[in-house]
Order: C-alpha cells, then structure tokens, then sequence
C-alpha cells in the first residue's frame, strides 16, 4: 500500500477571461498550496474493481465513494492509459471540507494519479500526468505539482510562479456550501466584466492588495463579504473568497495573530490555521 498527502490550495486570484469553444470558461489564476491536506492510500486488488473506501476525517460524512468521486474517475482515466484491467482500493480520509473552494476532491484524485504512476512503476513524468489529470477535472493538472503557479485555460496550462505566498493562512467556512457551476450561472447572468488581476500578481514581489475573485464578486453573499471584512478588520493583511468558495481565507505575518482572529471571530467555525506547501512538498511519496 502507499500513502500520500493531498494538499488543498487556494486562489489568490481568479479572473475569468472568455468561453472557450466547449462552452466552459477560460481563467487565469494563481494558486497556492497549503497545508491541510486530506490522506489517500492505494493498493491492488483481486477483485478487478475500483472500489473507495473512507478512512475517516471530519469532513468524511456524505463523501461519495462510486463514480461520482473524482479519486475513481483518476484511477479509471490512469488504468486506461496504461493499459491495464486491474482493480484498486482507494482509501481516503477527508480532512478537506467539500464545497468550499479548496479543491479537495481535485487533490485527491491529482494524489492518486501521483500514487498509481509510482504502484504501477509507469514512469510518467509530471506533464503526462497533467494531461491525465486534465480529463479528470479543472483544478487536478495543477494539485499533481502544486506549489505555487498561474494556471490558464481551463486549467491545465502551468506556469509556476517562484515568488510564492508566505506567512500563514486562516481558513473561515461559514456553514453552507456554494456549488461550482451555480457561481458560474451568477457569473454570466449578471454580465459581469472579465478579470485581469492575475498578470499583477504574477509580476509583482508582494501579492498585498492584488487579491481578486471574479466568482466572488459573482456570488456576491452578504455572510462573505462580512466575513472578508472582519478578519482584515481584526488584523489579516488581506482576505478573500476562494475558488467558488464558500471558505474565505485571511493572510498573516505571525501565527499566533491568525490563530488569535479565528477565535474573535464567533460567526463562523475555523478550520484552522496553516501555512503555504511547495511543489516538493507536494509531490512527496
């Protein structure tokens, strides 16, 4: 059996930049690893079956363990590539909550391309294992690495970025969720402008001030926006929605201030406190 980590990530920014010709939405983001992370192990079975099973977690409850998980449909799209009609067991304890924006499901199963390509001694190299995971879903090409990078297109075109965040990250999640696609709707039925933040913050020695979220704006929850406001009011440097959200994340210099805010804060369960995860971090075995 092997075992490995699954970091989740954050969006520093998020600009949505056209439709492509599919119909689904061009981007261009730039985003972090962190270190929550959920745990996935794999192994061969005699079965010849995917099959997932829960290890747990506090976010464990209501987790799909069929199809509908992208951790089977990672296994699937690898099996296939190499050729082989094997079954695998899927463990996965969930540390991540879902609908949140931090990419969860999408790390999970980037983590198990990352796990199957070692098991199955296929050699692949971290682009092949992009394009594998590009059939997968829009944030899985950049969790196979991680770290910190601009990710384009639907996702899949990686640049990383070597100024990466520093410091610590407060993660806030009020008690609903806010579905992907249903932000999108918001997004094209209000009409709103196409991002450009991105290019600053990939330019730029210091990412203060030039954090953006087109998917925020679209949203536009009242229970974000305060949140947004209260954790720089208590002291964050900056904060903002990520992903589709619905967590919200503040940025510190010091970790006992971050840790010092989410207990202000009263509104809203904290996740938790954590720090930013490079791509060798990531890509541990």
């Amino acid at each position: 059996m092997l075992k490995a980590k699954a970091f989740a990530k954050i969006n520093l920014t998020l600009d949505i930049t056209g439709i492509l010709e599919n119909g689904y939405h061009s981007i261009a983001s730039v985003m972090q690893t962190i270190s929550l992370y959920d745990e996935i192990s794999v192994e061969k079975n005699q079965v010849g079956e995917i099959r997932l099973f829960s290890g747990g977690g506090a976010f464990a409850e209501g987790m799909p363990l069929d199809e509908k998980n992208t951790c089977h449909k990672a296994a699937r799209v690898f099996l296939e590539h190499i050729g082989s009609r094997d079954g695998v067991d899927i463990h996965i304890k969930k540390n991540i909550p879902s609908q949140a924006g931090l990419g969860g499901g999408s790390s999970d199963a980037a983590t198990v391309l990352r796990l199957l390509n070692r098991l199955y001694d296929a050699n692949l190299g971290y682009d092949k294992l992009r394009k594998l995971a590009a059939k997968v879903g829009a944030d899985v090409p950049f969790l196979v690495t991680g770290g910190c990078a601009l990710c384009e297109g639907m996702g899949e075109i990686i640049t990383p970025i070597e100024n990466g965040l520093t410091g610590y990250v407060l993660l806030m999640k009020p008690d609903f969720g806010i579905s992907t696609p249903e932000a999108y709707r918001l997004f094209d039925e209000k009409k709103l402008p196409y991002g450009h933040s991105s290019e600053a913050v990939v330019n730029s020695k210091s990412f203060h001030g030039l954090l953006s979220n087109d998917l925020e704006k679209a949203v536009a929850n009242p229970e974000i926006m305060w949140l947004k406001e209260e954790i720089v009011r208590l002291g964050a440097s900056d904060s903002l929605m990520t992903g589709s959200g619905s967590c919200v994340y503040g940025l510190f210099e010091y970790r006992r201030v971050a840790e010092h805010v989410g207990r202000l804060i009263k509104e809203y369960p904290t996740i938790g406190v954590y720090e930013p995860v490079s791509s060798e971090e990531v890509t541990v075995l």
